[in-house]
């Protein structure tokens, strides 16, 4: 909202007369008159009526006041969301940002991560997916000295959302920090999954999901109606059916309930009970797709905080309230 005043104040000389410089000021910011109506009112130019009123501003006879918007009905929302699903905090955006994730979203990620208290030696874990794909072009937070892990493997997926080496990478560019890399893919043989058990390399990643103090996740979708999910999810297997969705490629169903499938036994990735020790987890989501989604996610304790926006936060409350009716 921006509001504009006259008033007799202690002003600089001005070549211009006074009264000259106040009707043209009254007629635009009190009147609504465009320069055009000015100038023929005022039997002057158009560029002299824009002078007139560039003057005027300089020697503070009209002040030009720009207020935040009002942020007591999103903070309420955001309370009632987050006391809902029995997270910590919610950070909402106003209306429907599910088609620009990244740069509606990263001044809340933002937030999010300046109040983890990262310090220099700390480990956040970035998730895989197109949600965080595109945070990691974004403009986020410098975290010096902080390291960044994958949460899951993904060397060997087609498409750049699911290479999470590349997310660390971007993130760790944007952010000043450093990255950590997991070499494998999702889903590798039972004879892979075994032989990682006992590489020093991989054996340092499970310390450093077992020791990360933040994390950014994504929120999937059920994955029997994605377009794009990593290529070793047999999403077509009956056994993910009943999946509201996934965080890491943990997938649950809407009571957070967890959804196993043939050989999840062997995902490269952090486990539930890891990411529910993590002190502050955020999950960034927003969509018609995602509502239950976010509830199963909220109910299966994958994240202690959100970032989605309005439209999303009223529809997640929707359904809840449904389910209690």
């Amino acid at each position: 909202m921006v509001s504009a005043t006259t008033g007799d104040v202690g002003r600089p000389e001005s070549r211009f007369a006074p009264e000259v410089l106040y009707e043209a000021a009254r007629m635009y910011y009190m009147e609504d008159a465009n320069q055009a109506a000015i100038a023929a009112a005022m039997k002057v130019s158009r560029p002299t009526v824009s002078r007139l009123l560039t003057e005027a501003r300089r020697i503070g006879m009209v002040r030009i006041e720009v207020l935040p918007p009002a942020q007591t009905a999103s903070d309420a929302l955001a309370a009632e969301l987050a006391s809902a699903l029995g997270v910590d905090k919610a950070y909402l955006a106003e209306g429907d940002l599910a088609n620009r994730i990244g740069p509606g979203f990263a001044p809340m990620v933002g937030v999010a991560l300046r109040e983890m208290g990262l310090m220099p030696g700390d480990v956040l874990l970035a998730a895989s997916g197109r949600t965080l794909y595109e945070l990691s072009r974004s403009e986020l937070p410098q975290l010096p000295g902080v390291v960044v892990v994958p949460t899951v493997g993904g060397q060997a997926e087609p498409e750049p959302w699911h290479q999470t080496n590349e997310i660390a990478r971007a993130v760790a560019e944007r952010t000043g920090a450093h990255p950590a890399f997991v070499w494998a893919q999702a889903l590798p043989t039972a004879e892979m999954f075994q032989m990682l058990q006992r590489d020093p390399d991989f054996q340092r990643i499970q310390r450093l999901w077992a020791s990360a103090k933040g994390a950014v996740v994504g929120v999937g979708a059920p994955p029997t109606t994605r377009g794009s999910i990593s290529r070793f999810i047999p999403r077509e297997d009956n056994s993910l059916a009943r999946a509201a969705g996934d965080v890491c490629l943990n997938f649950f169903d809407l009571d957070g309930n967890e959804v196993r499938f043939p050989g999840s036994e062997y995902m490269v990735g952090i486990r539930p009970a890891a990411l529910q020790a993590i002190p502050h987890s955020v999950a960034v989501a927003a969509g018609q797709d995602k509502v239950g989604s976010i509830v199963g996610g909220a109910r299966a304790r994958l994240f202690k905080r959100l970032v989605t926006d309005t439209r999303t936060a009223r529809s997640v409350l929707d359904l809840l309230a449904d389910a209690a009716a």
